[in-house]
């Protein structure tokens, strides 16, 4: 597991991106109507109101399919839970007083579901006494309804690798594990987690239809006549912890699974909905350098440090690590500062030089072959290219196309500088590195 203070840094990170993405959600102000343009925006159009109003009853229709456009409800085993008589903006009933309400049930996967496939749940809120049926004649609600789709089930991929401890010659992996990394490298798994917590967003912002800034225009839905928007309905499966998911196949028989509604205020899904947009930008800006499964697994060490760490101890980490990465930014500033200046090497040595890029790509190779914070990786792979630089800061490279190694390779030759050559550094240099040697090589070789 990572450090305490890695996963701090990343915190900070998070925070940052949540408080930049967040500052796009304020309301854009809308500009007067100009007299006598009626084509203005502003003259074309009118800010609309929340169709549930504070006190509105509703009632919520949960199905649970395997189909992407839901269409079955005419099937009862389809149907998982009806909550009805909600009160909009309640925070107070419920069976804890914080106005949640919770079902656990049963859902018996398919030989489809247990071979990859995909189930999702359907979310319904209308008002008392609708029905999201067409069938149910002048009960139908049709577009008043508001409308959340969720995938239960999560794919992940599952490296199979052919590890073992080097001193005892044993591994940790199970032999079902051993085997598959004899014929396979990876595989994708379908994986299911027993808690969903569907949110009701609380909100009654007046909102103007075209003017919803991101990401919150992927959530409201405005009426066709654009006057009225429905609620936010929000899956929320933030707290889901990577741990607790479990792998779907053949021998599953039963999938438990308890569903939580609970209203949310509009400060906290923006937060949740910043989360989610951080979490596209990486996949789409990195690709496969973030790593999907291990930016997950980032995220349940940020989660257990929020919820497990007394906040005290937190907000003093919070402060050093600040301040350690911004050391850290000035260390590598200084250190660029200094070599691109200097004009003599008398005094410095340039075997070091070698030896630090030595040092900082077993680091980065250390890191990468384990599962390290992407901060500790971009730290450690920028410290490298500072190093790799400063090798043509002490000594001259000659490159020859004409003469390859293999015919592929050009050749490259290194060539001492005169300021370094001419003086007794290089000597210096020759003697500390060869004391040195007789100290460290033995080590290495045990």
């Amino acid at each position: 597991m990572e450090s305490f203070f890695a996963i701090t840094k990343s915190l900070i990170l998070r925070a940052l991106v949540i408080y930049f993405i967040t500052s796009f959600f304020r309301k854009p102000a809308t500009p007067p109507p100009q007299p006598g343009d009626p084509n203005s925006p502003a003259a074309r159009t009118n800010p609309a109101w929340n169709f549930f109003e504070n006190g509105t009853m509703f009632d919520l229709h949960f199905y649970v399919s395997e189909d992407y456009e839901f269409k079955s409800f005419h099937e009862p085993s389809a149907l998982v839970w009806f909550q009805d008589a909600l009160v909009y903006g309640d925070w107070y009933s419920g069976k804890n007083g914080d106005g949640t309400y919770s079902r656990t049930v049963k859902v018996k996967p398919t030989m489809r579901l247990q071979n990859n496939g995909s189930i999702y749940l359907h979310t319904y809120a209308t008002k008392t006494g609708r029905s999201p049926d067409p069938r149910s004649g002048d009960d139908y609600a049709g577009f008043e309804v508001a409308y959340n789709r969720r995938q239960l089930n999560k794919f992940k991929k599952i490296r199979y690798q052919k590890t073992q401890n080097l001193l005892t010659g044993t591994t940790e992996k199970s032999a079902e594990e051993v085997a598959k990394a004899e014929v396979m490298s990876s595989q994708i798994l379908s994986h299911w987690h027993p808690n969903l917590t569907i949110n009701m967003v609380v909100d009654q912002t007046n909102w103007v239809k075209g003017t919803v800034p991101p990401p919150l225009d992927e959530y409201v839905t405005f009426l066709p006549t654009g006057h009225t928007y429905m609620p936010i309905v929000f899956a929320n499966d933030y707290w889901n912890m990577l741990r607790d998911y479990q792998p779907i196949n053949e021998t599953v028989e039963s999938l438990d699974l308890t569903i939580t509604y609970q209203p949310l205020s509009l400060f906290k899904f923006q937060l949740y909905a910043a989360q989610g947009m951080r979490n596209k930008w990486t996949s789409s800006m990195l690709g496969d350098l973030a790593g999907g499964d291990e930016q997950d697994e980032d995220q349940d060490s940020l989660k257990e440090t929020l919820l497990e760490t007394n906040p005290y101890l937190l907000g003093i980490t919070f402060v050093v690590s600040i301040l350690h990465t911004v050391f850290e930014l000035l260390a590598f500033k200084n250190d660029i500062q200094f070599w691109k200046e200097r004009k003599s090497l008398e005094g410095l040595s340039v075997r070091s030089v070698f030896f630090s890029v030595f040092q900082s790509l077993i680091v980065l190779l250390y890191v990468l072959d384990n599962e390290t914070n992407f901060m500790i990786r971009m730290s450690c792979f920028i410290g490298l290219g500072i190093e790799v630089w400063k090798i043509q800061k002490v000594v001259n490279v000659t490159v020859n196309y004409e003469q390859k190694l293999f015919g592929i390779i050009p050749r490259v030759w290194f060539t001492d500088k005169g300021s370094y050559a001419e003086s007794p550094t290089k000597q210096y240099d020759y003697l500390a590195f060869k004391y040195l040697g007789w100290l460290c090589f033995p080590l290495i070789i045990g």
